[in-house]
């Protein structure tokens, strides 16, 4: 049987947590047989998408017609990837393909991009959610071919009689190689190779080939009538590329410090094959992973906490452009990434800002922005009333709906002293226990809420 920490160290790591009763469900079981549930229930691949109706009647008119309405289209497609944000983050708390959509955040933030045209961002998402955990090269290559790729990066303008390096940099540095593991010249030699890509009006890839460089292209230290697709193929021969991937992969999934030991392991695992599903396995199901030293050492990212939050208190914000905003406070707004680079992530995630918002905020989004604080043996009779200013104060920027019902059938079974190891994934310091044991307990909701404003709960 799995030791219940690691249960929880892993569906914090493939998902945004679990409760009680999903934990009890799944305690009796073999490390292989969690594994293998969790990967079974992410072999379906289930697109996200918000109705798209509208912007394609907008991009069939006349081309007069579309000339008028490209504002309408620009402020339409706005809308639309608000909806898809909300949408997103409905998707990672209740999807059972936790593991599929977790890997998919991850690659947002690796194959990064945005777009003004809603359409393609949309197809784009769902591009990475496909390949999330298929076959890395497959993936590059259909990246490579994406509309809002070859917006985003320029390879739309990459043609054979004037070159765009862009694609063919960023390709290098950001996707597959990391930077200083290629020269100026292998990068002007593959822009050659990516000449001619564009996209028609849908989005679909289209091979303009009269301004395709077809010459003789030396990369790599080979020569050949090189394509894209080959470029691709010669950079994941380089057992750099699977380093480089892999060293993301640990970063992400396991701990922002490397142990070079297991990233090794892992390289290995990947390289032979470039198989993420098996590379995501291999690493689940090693000892180390499981280390004290890996288990609730990392900052949750602002959607890690948020949806972490809603995965144990469903929640829903009676204005949806309240967590939009609240994204933007907390410094990660779904499909608007800061630069090609991304989100740096770990202590980036917290500045003296952010964490005083991160501490408030779950008695902002589930108690009216209150916290009792009683001692131990008293009564809070003032509760009442401060909850009554906190609401008005706070009411209008967020004004949340929470299902308690969901938390208390969730933690029926659970003691109120036994919360905290359901709650938290780090150790609380000293300090902390301290000041929680000082406070009434009054209710599970009031010390699932003052276990939340802890910040052990920064962590996971």
């Amino acid at each position: 049987m799995m030791n219940k920490k690691h249960i929880q160290h892993l569906y914090w790591r493939v998902g945004f947590g679990m409760t009680p009763q999903q934990l009890h469900a799944i305690s009796k079981l073999e490390k292989k047989q969690v594994v293998d549930t969790i990967f079974k229930a992410s072999k379906k691949i289930t697109p996200l998408q918000v109705d798209i109706a509208e912007l394609e009647s907008l991009m069939t008119g006349s081309a007069e017609s579309m000339k008028k309405s490209i504002k309408d289209f620009q402020s339409l497609s706005r809308e639309k990837t608000r909806e898809l944000n909300i949408a997103w983050i409905d998707r990672l708390t209740d999807s059972e393909e936790q593991l599929r959509e977790k890997t998919t955040l991850f690659w947002a933030n690796h194959f990064v991009c945005e777009d003004n045209n809603f359409i393609y961002t949309q197809k784009f998402h769902n591009t990475l959610r496909t390949h999330a955990l298929g076959n890395f090269k497959d993936f590059v290559i259909a990246i490579s071919k994406e509309a809002a790729m070859t917006k985003y990066l320029n390879t739309k303008q990459n043609k054979k009689q004037t070159p765009n390096e862009n694609f063919a940099r960023e390709l290098m540095e950001l996707f597959t190689l990391g930077v200083g593991n290629y020269t100026e010249e292998d990068i002007k030699e593959s822009a050659r190779a990516f000449t001619g890509y564009s996209h028609d009006l849908k989005g679909d890839f289209v091979f303009r080939e009269r301004q395709h460089d077809d010459g003789l292209k030396t990369f790599f230290g080979k020569t050949g009538h090189f394509n894209g697709d080959q470029i691709i193929d010669i950079i994941l021969e380089n057992k750099q590329c699977a380093q480089y991937i892999c060293q993301k992969i640990y970063r992400y999934f396991v701990n922002d410090t490397l142990d070079e030991t297991h990233v090794n392991q892992m390289v290995d695992v990947f390289h032979s094959d470039y198989n993420i599903e098996k590379l995501m396995r291999f690493v689940f199901l090693s000892d180390w992973f499981y280390d004290e030293k890996n288990i609730g050492t990392k900052i949750k990212s602002p959607i890690e906490f948020l949806v972490g939050i809603k995965t144990m208190v469903p929640l829903e914000f009676n204005n949806p452009k309240q967590l939009l905003y609240l994204q933007k406070l907390l410094g990660q707004t779904l499909l608007d990434p800061p630069n090609v680079a991304g989100w740096k992530g770990g202590r980036s995630w917290i500045d003296s800002n952010t964490i005083v918002l991160r501490l408030k905020l779950p008695s902002l989004l589930l108690n009216n922005a209150y916290i009792s604080k009683a001692k131990e043996g008293e009564t809070d009779k003032t509760a009442d009333l401060q909850k009554a200013v906190f609401k008005k104060k706070f009411g209008k920027r967020f004004s949340t709906s929470a299902n308690w019902g969901y938390f208390n059938s969730q933690f029926k079974d659970v003691a109120i002293s036994d919360m905290e190891n359901y709650l938290l994934v780090s150790h609380m310091n000293e300090s902390a226990s301290k000041y929680l044991n000082s406070l009434a307990k009054v209710s599970k909701q009031e010390y699932c809420v003052q276990l939340m404003s802890l910040p052990e709960y920064q962590m996971c």
